[in-house]
Formats: C-alpha cells, structure tokens, sequence
C-alpha cells in the first residue's frame, strides 16, 4: 500500500450526509484520501491549506454554492479548476444546465451510484495525467 504522501487526495463538498459518506467510503476505497467539506464557505478554507488532485462540488449548497465556489478557484487558484467534478440533483433548470455547460468540467447526476462515481473520477484523473 502506498504511503499517505502518494495518495491522491480529494475534496467533496457535500451537504447530504448520506451523499458525502457514501463519497467518502467509495473513494476511501479506492485508494484515495478525501477531505469533506459541507459547502462552498468551509471548502474555501481547505483549499487555500491544501493541495487536492481533484474536486467534487455539489452545484447547490448552503451558505456558499458550487456555482460561487468555482468562481472563487477560478479567480484564486485556475490550475485547480481543470480539476473539478460537480455533482447535482438539478439538471432540470436552464440556469443549472448553462452553468454546468459553461465550466466545460465534467457532471455526476444524483442519485448516481458508487460505480458511476469511480468511473467519473477515473476519467477525470486520466484526463489531466495524474
């Protein structure tokens, strides 16, 4: 097993318990080291401490939406938003659906299963090399 400075660590932010410990038992799994944070606000502060290979963002949390935290890594930290995944249970609303389309990052529908979650991350980290 690779020591914790080869794991390649992950943010979620979640703010379904039952969607971020299923995150966090299926990325555990796999390998992967994986931060939670509850939304855009409390993930801000995790990303200005640490370095993460890839970020879950749920498109609409409390206090701090997805929408809100991508613009901040966008302005604050640009090498990190090739490296976002979003999740959402609205892809109904035309807003939601311009947005998503307009990061051109990749998108994870809810409910999604642990299998469809591997294979998102999978293809994320193959895209960008790590």
């Amino acid at each position: 097993m690779a020591d914790s400075a080869d794991k390649k660590k992950i943010l979620v932010v979640e703010d379904e318990a039952v969607i971020s410990n299923l995150c966090l038992r299926v990325l555990t799994d796999e390998g992967f080291e994986v931060d939670l944070a509850v939304n855009g606000r409390v993930a801000e502060g995790m990303i200005e401490k640490g370095r993460y290979d890839l970020c879950l963002i749920d498109v609409r949390t409390p206090v701090m939406n997805g929408k809100e935290l991508f613009q901040y890594i966008s302005d604050k930290y640009p090498e990190l938003t090739g490296r976002v995944i979003f999740t959402t249970g609205d892809l109904i609303r035309g807003d939601t659906q311009g947005f998503l389309k307009g990061t051109g990052r990749p998108s994870l529908p809810k409910p999604f299963t642990p299998g469809e979650l591997r294979t998102v991350v999978r293809e994320a980290l193959r895209q960008i090399g790590r």
